[in-house]
């Protein structure tokens, strides 16, 4: 099964990704689910999920979360609780736990989306290999052998903050069922294989733009 791990959607405010956006475009690229892992909010993946039952989408959305931790980012899948920002990634790890978490770190090793950097000592499930947001893949290699020396297994995302980038990257996963359960169950036994291809300058550069255009707007209404 072809699962999108890394989607963010308009609830981050750095996306205007429609739900409704979002799932259409996940069936024409042929995925099976994916993850809304929207930034310190678990309120968007739970609102895709009920949104694909509304419209009849045969697609599963795992409810997730990108959180903050003071160190960069985690995301934590299958959770329906938010986590607080800015404590350690220890710590927000331990907190993933008890709410029953599936825990990855995204693309640890590209600063400019605060990656979290080293992830000796972490009890993680996954790590992020391939990021198709990279403009160049260094992050991404640096990331795979982070992964093969650790023992961990490597997932693949989109990073989508516009819908034309959900599924550029996907995670296979061999899951015995497409259910959230069944699904985060294989990622954490390493049944998963990163695959996709990096999503085309072009569409990376308009992501960028609207991002620009919302933080000047974001900038202008708080003068008043």
């Amino acid at each position: 099964m072809k699962f999108d791990l890394h989607v963010h959607s308009e609830h981050s405010k750095d996306s205007e990704s429609s739900h409704e956006d979002i799932l259409e475009t996940a069936r024409k690229r042929g995925l099976d689910g994916f993850a809304i892992c929207d930034h310190d909010t678990v309120q968007g993946g739970l609102a895709c999920a009920k949104k694909a039952l509304e419209l009849g989408f045969e697609i599963t959305v795992i409810p997730g979360i990108e959180v903050s931790s003071s160190k960069g980012h985690i995301l934590v899948l299958g959770v329906r609780e938010n986590i607080e920002p800015l404590l350690s990634p220890e710590e927000t790890i331990r907190r993933a736990r008890k709410l029953g978490g599936t825990v990855i770190i995204p693309h640890p090793f590209k600063s400019s989306s605060h990656g979290i950097g080293s992830l000796e000592g972490l009890d993680i499930d996954a790590v992020e290999v391939f990021n198709s947001r990279c403009l160049f893949n260094s992050a991404n290699r640096e990331a795979l052998a982070e992964a093969i020396r650790l023992g961990l297994p490597g997932v693949a995302g989109s990073d989508s903050h516009i819908p034309e980038m959900v599924g550029q990257a996907y995670t296979e996963i061999d899951a015995s069922e497409n259910t959230v359960e069944a699904v985060l169950k294989a990622i954490r036994e390493g049944k998963v294989a990163p695959a996709g291809k990096n999503t085309p300058t072009p569409i990376i550069l308009k992501q960028m733009a609207g991002s620009v255009k919302r933080k000047m707007r974001n900038k202008l209404f708080g003068r008043f």
